[in-house]
């Protein structure tokens, strides 16, 4: 069988954040959709079993009773609606159509989101800095990037989060669970929205190009670091040393180099890490998994920066321009390299005779010509 939704939509840009926004605000959206409100006049039978409905429903959330489950995958919900819709991840499902694009959704409430993209409606807007959002949820969610509030705690290691959907999968990693599976590599993820980013890698989609240079990438967020290239902002300093980058998480893994922390190990050869990706890829060398496949032959290779310097063998690309010259080159370490002819630069000494080089190779010619006879 092969793999059902979420794995095969293909998103625009603003899909593919809108179903990251959802994920994050479904509770938000739930808690706000059975908000029980009390009326003068006397209700209806309908008015309130509706009202004890949602009373009940509200109440769950405190009990974290979830009466309804799957069948397939033995997950447990709140409300029978929310099942019948989590069915549909197994069934492949896709009921609501946007009669603009033909693009089909397992709920009502993302084809209603679906269809302000074709309006380019964004009706709520940030009182802080004039973002606007499709939904008062989404702008409920926005808001806390202003007031920093994490009101959600995990139990286990203390982190804080603003959304209880965040702590959810943050709990995940301790748990280990990982509900989202690869048809094609059968590679597990926590998050739908993980899962998806992850099969871009087999079918080859590339959804974000950049308006300066036409270059394409898997992710909004891969694209926007991209663009400090172009930008040369670099608006975080490290307080050690004065070097600055582009983006903070850079900034903090550098600041690690300075300090020494090595904080994620790897269990077969207890070799450590400064962060999360490089342990990744360094524990390929132990699985030998080789996820990269090159587009143009069979080759395959570990790391995605790997794969990306081979294909520019077939395609001839040469991104990186001297600055003094004209000159152009496949890889960032042959524009440095050739860049020392111009700057006079020399890296390399030698230690018998402190002998200088701009090159790697040229300090190693000459120690085994002059120094090893």
């Amino acid at each position: 069988m092969r793999d059902p939704e979420p794995c095969r939509i293909r998103h625009t840009e603003e899909q593919t954040e809108l179903i990251e926004e959802k994920e994050n605000e479904e509770m938000n959206e739930e808690e706000e959709k059975h908000d029980v409100k009390t009326e003068e006049k006397p209700l209806s039978r309908s008015e309130s079993f509706r009202q004890r409905t949602n009373f009940m429903v509200h109440r769950s959330i405190h009990t974290g009773e979830k009466p309804f489950t799957c069948d397939l995958c033995g997950r447990s919900f709140t409300q029978s609606s929310v099942l019948k819709n989590h069915m549909r991840i197994h069934t492949g499902e896709k009921p609501f159509t946007c009669d603009q694009c033909g693009n089909s959704f397992t709920k009502s409430s993302n084809l209603k989101d679906h269809m302000n993209i074709h309006t380019r409606e964004k009706l709520h807007e940030c009182d802080h800095c004039g973002k606007t959002f499709l939904s008062t949820s989404n702008l409920k969610s926005h808001l806390k990037v202003h007031t920093k509030e994490k009101p959600h705690s995990c139990s286990l290691c203390g982190k804080s989060f603003s959304h209880l959907q965040s702590l959810k999968f943050h709990q995940k990693i301790h748990t280990g669970v990982k509900d989202y599976m690869c048809f094609d590599c059968e590679k597990t993820f926590i998050t739908a929205t993980h899962l998806k980013q992850h099969q871009r890698i087999h079918t080859g989609e590339k959804f974000y190009e950049c308006d300066e240079c036409s270059k394409t990438f898997l992710r909004a967020s891969d694209l926007k670091r991209h663009m400090t290239v172009h930008t040369k902002e670099k608006p975080h300093s490290c307080s050690l040393c004065g070097k600055s980058f582009s983006h903070l998480q850079n900034l903090k893994v550098h600041h690690k180099r300075h300090i020494g922390v090595r904080d994620h190990m790897c269990f077969e050869c207890e070799k450590t890490f400064i962060t999360a990706e490089s342990l990744k890829q360094h524990q390929r060398i132990h699985t030998g998994e080789k996820p990269y496949k090159c587009s143009h032959c069979d080759k395959r290779f570990s790391q995605l920066r790997t794969l990306k310097s081979h294909e520019r063998i077939h395609t001839g690309e040469k991104p990186y321009k001297c600055s003094h010259c004209d000159k152009r080159f496949s890889q960032s370490s042959q524009l440095k390299s050739h860049e020392w002819i111009h700057t006079g630069e020399k890296l390399y000494h030698c230690t018998v005779c402190e002998k200088s080089f701009s090159h790697l190779s040229d300090l190693h010619r000459h120690t085994n010509n002059i120094h090893s006879k």
